[in-house]
């Protein structure tokens, strides 16, 4: 016990002298100084990983032209002259050069100029620079070749399907840059996203190839290729040493790169000394090594993950596995159950702290796409080995695999797409912790219950009814939705959802909303599983955002916009991309057009073919007059008030309605005259909870209260239905 005690001390103490020398540098030299002031300097720095540019989103022009870059500061030139430095900082590039800078690769020694902002604790500042990069060292040759390699890569899969090209490099190298946000999201809701972060998997696979299985690790020379190539035992652990080298700077030294890297030279060291012992310690002293050599990965959310998903097949997995065994479970099926459960058990209270939702469908998701993984990344490898000296040879093991590639974005999909994919769980600290001791309590329990078939199967059929959520069975646990419903407004945040009911199972949906999933979850309360049109007010992200929510799973057969293009041309390219994608026509709203779907129909009321619109882009919302089962609704999307008085100039005679979609989320900015005129009997107002604009304006809540109308709001209501009509009508709110 002394000794324990005396190497934890010894740990704690280096882990705190490093920590100090570490946090020195953020301190260190004139950028802190000069961050806080704001100053304009150059800086002379290494590139530390590859730049960042933003994900595509349905915003589109929000995220253009940006880079951010890691770097080391080497050299500061500022008021009080030319000092050398040693300093970790962030470089955010901006403005019509920003692209250059998402070519640099790490190693390279670029000189910029910018104004300072002060760090976050992970740098000492940030520097924001415009225009192109000035590279005064090039990158040294392992990056350079390793650049080659990764864009070798990336050509090679440049003919495959969409899902294929966005997943074969990520699931090889990590690179995700061509990943679409909706297929991001899946990954998430199915706690897939690990396959993305390249770790020790990736690396035991390729390991497996030189040494052979796990479970021969003590006779690695009986196993693999090497000992059919005839390469002695310890030859075959030094080229594991430099296979596990080019892994790193290949895929990035990123928190499980780097994990999964130590592990491997800790085990290679110990087969190839004679010195096999358990990979537990082996475990132990590369996070103990890590966290010395880079102590800000003890606050990694990723490098944790990483360490309890890879304790957690080598300590619990291996017992499930033989419990599994022992009632009758084949062998191989087994280990895969027990390592996807036990992965999911202590990862999952992190996730939640981070995320604040738990996954249901995570370990049959992770079953069914384990038995893709290892063909996808071993052809995804041998695809960018090719492609230097191939590259016909390189597409062709690119399309291999692409076929693996696309059964895991499948269940990745599909099981997003499910009814009770993920249930939302407290988040922070403690959320993390309650589901913790729900998780240990239920591990517990299940120990019982495998002594017991009836009660196991009455625990599966629960679990698969809360995941799949048959129509009638939310209907009658909490009253939502309610029967017969014609206009629905989905509670997505601050921004618009409107649903209109056009039969059973079918809906039209007007606008989405800034959150794929907050709408993806509201359509399926309603048991929307088909949306002949989906009408898009105007291109702000609050109201198209969310358009991957609504394709996912479900059929649908337009997406319609206004007819205008006023603001950034960039913003209408994210959703013809994503209509382009899901195979969707893109429909232009002209004024005077009528629709109809089953009970459904609609007139568009506005934007005009020939009215200038102030250049201003919610005076571009679509208008829609809208009739279902004797129900009569006006949608005004964000119109504002010159574009509100000139609609009710050019349509006089607009009737009273029964639901009006206040416009601009109840803002204060309303034509008091076109509210006079259609006089709604229900008023909705879509925004988000304590949302920073003062939506909606307690003036215009006033005027319509004034007016007679019944005022329901998403931020204090949550999602409203109304149903009925002429002395019926009535409205229901889920709150």
């Amino acid at each position: 016990m002394s000794r324990i005690c005396a190497v934890a001390l010894l740990c704690g103490a280096a882990s705190a002298v490093v920590a100090a020398g570490h946090a020195a540098d953020l301190h260190r030299g004139p950028l802190p100084r000069l961050a806080a002031q704001h100053a304009r300097v150059g800086v002379e720095f290494t590139v530390t990983t590859d730049p960042r540019g933003p994900r595509p989103s349905a915003e589109g022009a929000a995220g253009r032209g940006q880079a951010v870059v890691e770097a080391t500061a080497r050299r500061v030139d500022g008021p009080d002259g030319v000092t050398r430095v040693r300093t970790p900082v962030l470089v955010v590039a901006r403005g019509p050069g920003a692209e250059g800078w998402l070519s640099l690769l790490p190693s390279a020694r670029v000189v910029a100029e910018g104004r300072l902002g002060e760090g976050d604790g992970r740098v000492a500042a940030v520097l924001h620079v415009s225009g192109a990069p000035r590279i005064c060292a090039p990158p040294n040759r392992i990056q350079r070749i390793a650049g080659e390699l990764r864009s070798g890569l990336r050509e090679a899969t440049d003919g495959l399907s969409p899902d294929a090209r966005a997943l074969v490099p990520g699931l090889a190298v990590g690179d995700t840059s061509r990943m679409p946000p909706e297929l991001v999201e899946d990954f998430r809701a199915t706690d897939l996203s690990h396959l993305l972060a390249v770790s020790g998997a990736n690396l035991s696979i390729l390991l497996f190839v030189l040494v052979g299985p796990p479970g021969r690790a003590a006779r690695a020379e009986r196993g693999g290729l090497a000992p059919r190539l005839g390469v002695p035992l310890r030859v075959t652990a030094v080229l594991g040493g430099l296979l596990t080298l080019g892994f790193v700077v290949l895929c990035r030294p990123d928190p499980s790169v780097l994990r999964a890297a130590a592990c491997g030279l800790i085990t290679l060291v110990a087969i190839g000394t004679g010195r096999r012992r358990s990979l537990v310690p082996a475990l132990a002293a590369a996070v103990l090594l890590l966290v010395l050599f880079l102590p800000r990965l003890a606050r990694s959310y990723g490098f944790l993950l990483s360490v309890l998903a890879t304790a957690a097949l080598l300590v619990l997995a291996p017992r499930w596995s033989r419990v599994l065994r022992d009632r009758g479970v084949p062998g191989r099926l087994a280990e895969v159950v027990a390592a996807a459960a036990a992965a999911q058990v202590v990862c999952a209270p992190v996730v939640a702290v981070m995320a604040a939702r738990v996954s249901l469908v995570a370990i049959p998701c992770n079953l069914l796409a384990e038995l893709a993984v290892a063909p996808a990344t071993v052809l995804a490898f041998a695809a960018l080995a090719a492609a230097p000296v191939a590259m016909p040879l390189a597409r062709w093991l690119a399309w291999l695999a692409g076929w693996p590639a696309e059964w895991i974005a499948a269940v990745a999909r599909t099981g997003a797409g499910l009814p009770g994919a993920q249930v939302d769980w407290p988040g922070g600290w403690a959320g993390g912790l309650a589901l913790a001791v729900v998780t240990v309590a239920g591990v517990l329990t299940a120990r019982r219950l495998l002594h017991s078939a009836v009660l196991s199967a009455v625990v599966v059929l629960v679990l698969v009814a809360a995941v799949l959520r048959p129509v009638p069975l939310p209907r009658v646990l909490s009253g939502w939705p309610p029967g017969e419903w014609r206009i629905a407004a989905c509670d997505v945040g601050q921004g618009d959802a409107i649903v209109l009911s056009a039969g059973r199972g079918s809906a039209v949906v007007v606008d989405t909303g800034p959150d794929p999933r907050a709408v993806d979850a509201c359509l399926r309360d309603l048991s929307v599983t088909r949306v002949p049109l989906v009408v898009l007010s105007h291109f702000h992200a609050d109201h198209v955002a969310g358009l991957p929510g609504v394709l996912r799973g479900r059929a649908v057969g337009a997406v319609q916009t206004t007819g205008w293009e006023v603001g950034p041309p960039e913003r209408r390219a994210p959703v013809e991309r994503q209509a382009a994608t899901a195979d969707l026509t893109v429909l232009r709203a002209t004024a005077g057009e009528a629709r109809s779907v089953g009970p459904l129909s609609w007139r568009v009321l506005w934007p005009p073919p020939s009215v200038p619109l102030d250049q201003e882009p919610n005076n571009t919302s679509v208008v829609m007059l809208v009739r279902v089962a004797g129900l009569t609704a006006l949608l005004l999307g964000d119109l504002e008030p010159w574009a509100q008085r000139r609609l009710l100039a050019a349509l006089p005679d607009l009737p009273r309605v029964d639901v009006l979609k206040v416009a601009h989320h109840g803002s204060a900015h309303q034509d008091p005259d076109l509210l006079r005129r259609l006089r709604p009997r229900i008023a909705l107002v879509s925004a988000g909870r304590e949302n920073p604009y003062g939506h909606p304006s307690p003036r215009t809540v006033a005027a319509l209260r004034a007016l007679g109308s019944t005022v329901l709001r998403t931020d204090t209501d949550g999602s409203v239905a109304v149903l009925g009509s002429g002395g019926s009508l009535r409205a229901v709110t889920r709150r």
